[in-house]
């Protein structure tokens, strides 16, 4: 059997091939000694070989199709394909294929197929799980776990649906081997996905080094030298690469900076159409361009072995997300470079992810009492009763049904009427690990020592030495040094104001009495504000003007100037003819002020502020509770809408901040309802 693995291994990876002691040990134990496997090791090392010859040898032994649970589409079709040079027939259902799911199906049930792949999220789809779950449970072959890390909270990319993996595992038909996988687990989360596996499951942890990696960090002072020494060093960085960033915002404003400077780039993110996000991948793999400037978007599963370079611009807040990051890079060349660009704003992006934490338990009960009256609920429907964002109470709900509390059906979520602890405890430990994640990477920043050392014990691969590659082992350090033209270039585009807010067009879902389209005579139209706070422009300056607790006062005049420019290239069909200002509880000089102003410089008649009812409405997290909010507090006081009225022309409508969208939308509707013809909100900022 050896032997035929080592010729399945060659006809998969090559004939310059050989089998690993570790993957043959892997490969045994799931076909000869039907156990449960957590294969630990560093990208490139051949773990997707171990399923793919442990299929063909379970399935030349008779025994059903393997399942395999696999987190990114990207990743799905990187396996796709080197199952078919297996000569494994593998096919997948997921988000983008609905239309195929059926024959699928039928595919795998008549014996068909080898391989099917499947998303962790559709492990809890009510029709998946309820029907089509329990016959694989019963007749898979092998269950293969891909990214295991993500099964643990622990992990730097924790998945709840991951967890559900536990209760397939539970169902499953005795004998049914099980292999999970991963490269970037250190041992707290060995350890965990090695519980939720089983007792008697056999850990296979190699050490993790990657010795075509140079390893090296590069401090600038500001935005503009980052950008304009990575434009300088693309021209110079081997092969073709990937630029990482922290937010969306970063990954479109620097790849349309390089594409300025004449580089062939592509934005890349989670909000990325599908269609784009397939094309840019193969341009990449087809080195048809030089980079792609990504979030974490583009991470685990994608595979392109001759990744000469990864940049990143900004810290992730992790040293194991990103060594699984810089991963990507050297699988197949000798040298591959991995150069950090730490930003002064790092440690705010951290902060706004680390607040993405799980739910208080005041919010969590609130959820599962609102459950337990009302029956089945949707996701919109429960958002009318617990202030959270869709994409948190997703993810909490997600948790619940793992924990047994809630239980995913059609139409949404029902309560299942069994006890639920709040696990206060262990939530504090991770956001604690969490906390020490980032301690340690800005102590990566500041070692002396050796990098990929560094990385490796935050791994805790005790195989870890110096590797005698990165900057602080070889003493060559790349210079900060950049030209000042190209600096002064770089500012100028960072400092480019003006970015597009879309109007609101549909009444979130679950309200009584807003329904549907939002009537065109009381919109809005397409707004402007200066810039994101996600942004490495003005994004800096504009988080530090308007952070909470930040003391209120006049529009700082460079603000005020790049508001003007903002105005100045609003191509509107028609121009305004008078300002009115949102009231704001925390920043009452700040938007009153830039509302006077800008009337005064543009020659606009000031027509007053918007008023509140009984105060400030506070701040929601979800468009359902802020549209109610706003609804019980927002006014309009009588002089202003004849002010409006008399006016008889465009209106803008100032604020501060833009997050929701909803104040701007429910003021605009008043306004237009007092007469005026249209109105165009302006603000400072937007959240992202």
């Amino acid at each position: 059997m050896r032997e035929e693995a080592a010729d399945r291994l060659r006809a998969l990876a090559g004939e310059h091939a050989r089998l690993r002691e570790d993957q043959w040990a892997a490969i045994k134990a799931l076909v000869m000694d039907r156990r449960r496997v957590l294969v630990v090791q560093r990208t490139g090392w051949g773990k997707s070989a171990v399923y793919f010859i442990a299929t063909a040898l379970l399935r030349e032994l008779g025994e059903g199709p393997t399942v395999i649970v696999s987190p990114l589409l990207a990743l799905m079709r990187n396996q796709i394909a080197a199952a078919e040079r297996a000569g494994i027939t593998a096919v997948t259902v997921n988000s983008a294929n609905p239309e195929e799911w059926e024959q699928v199906y039928n595919q795998v049930a008549e014996g068909a197929v080898d391989v099917l792949l499947v998303s962790p999220e559709r492990l809890n789809n009510p029709d998946f799980r309820d029907h089509v779950l329990p016959e694989l449970a019963e007749s898979a072959g092998l269950i293969v776990v891909d990214e295991a890390h993500c099964i643990s909270d622990w992990g730097h990319d924790f998945r709840p649906d991951y967890r559900r993996l536990r209760t397939l595992f539970e169902e499953l038909t005795e004998g049914v081997p099980i292999l999970a996988t991963t490269a970037t687990a250190n041992a707290r989360v060995t350890r965990d996905v090695a519980e939720q596996m089983g007792e008697e499951t056999l850990v296979l942890r190699g050490a993790l080094e990657r010795d075509s990696l140079h390893l090296g960090v590069v401090r600038l002072r500001g935005a503009e030298q980052r950008l304009a020494w990575l434009a300088q060093a693309l021209h110079e960085l081997p092969g073709s690469g990937i630029v990482y960033t922290l937010t969306v915002a970063a990954a479109q404003e620097i790849a349309a900076y390089l594409r300025e400077q004449g580089h062939e780039v592509i934005a890349y993110s989670g909000q990325t159409e599908q269609a784009e996000r397939l094309a840019a991948e193969q341009a990449l793999l087809d080195n048809k361009i030089k980079a792609l400037v990504a979030t974490s978007a583009l991470g685990m599963g994608y595979d392109k072995p001759d990744l000469g370079f990864v940049v990143h611009v900004g810290a992730p807040q992790s040293p194991v997300a990103y060594y699984q990051q810089v991963g990507r890079a050297g699988r197949g060349v000798k040298r591959a470079e991995v150069i950090l660009l730490p930003g002064a704003e790092d440690r705010d992006i951290w902060a706004y992810f680390a607040s993405l934490a799980f739910p208080p338990e005041p919010v969590v009960r609130a959820v599962l009492a609102a459950l337990e009256e009302g029956g089945v609920m949707s996701t919109a429907a429960l958002e009318n009763r617990v202030d959270l964002s869709r994409s948190r109470l997703e993810t909490m709900l997600k948790v619940l049904d793992v924990d047994g509390a809630v239980r995913r059906v059609k139409g949404g979520w029902e309560s299942t009427g069994e006890p639920w602890a709040y696990d206060a405890p262990r939530y504090a430990r991770v956001a604690a690990e969490r906390e020490a994640e980032q301690r340690a990477m800005l102590d990566y920043l500041d070692t002396t020592g050796c990098r990929e050392e560094f990385l490796r014990r935050r791994l805790d691969d005790d195989t870890a030495a110096p590797c005698g590659r990165c900057d602080n082992c070889t003493g060559t350090h790349r210079s900060p040094e950049v030209d000042e033209r190209a600096v002064r270039s770089a500012a100028d585009r960072l400092q480019r104001p003006g970015v597009d807010i879309e109007a609101r067009r549909q009444w979130p879902t679950g309200l009584a009495d807003l329904k549907g389209r939002i009537k065109p005579e009381l919109g809005a139209e397409p707004g402007r504000v200066l810039g994101r706070l996600t942004d490495i422009g003005w994004g800096n300056r504009l988080r530090g003007l308007l952070a909470d607790g930040a003391p209120d006062g006049p529009v700082p005049d460079d603000v005020f100037a790049a508001v003007i420019k903002v105005l100045s290239s609003w191509e509107w069909a028609q121009r305004p003819v008078g300002v009115v200002a949102v009231p704001s509880g925390s920043r009452p000089q700040l938007v009153r002020g830039l509302a006077e102003r800008l009337a005064q410089v543009g020659r606009l008649t000031y027509l007053g502020d918007l008023g509140y009812r009984s105060g400030p409405p506070g701040r929601q997290f979800n468009s359902a509770q802020r549209v109610q909010a706003i609804r019980g507090t927002l006014a309009m006081p009588a002089a202003l809408g004849a002010a409006v009225a008399e006016a008889g022309g465009p209106v803008l409508l100032v604020d501060d901040l833009v997050d929701t969208g909803w104040t701007m939308t429910l003021g605009a509707a008043m306004l237009r309802h007092a007469g005026a013809p249209a109105v165009l909100p302006l603000a400072l900022a937007v959240t992202s």
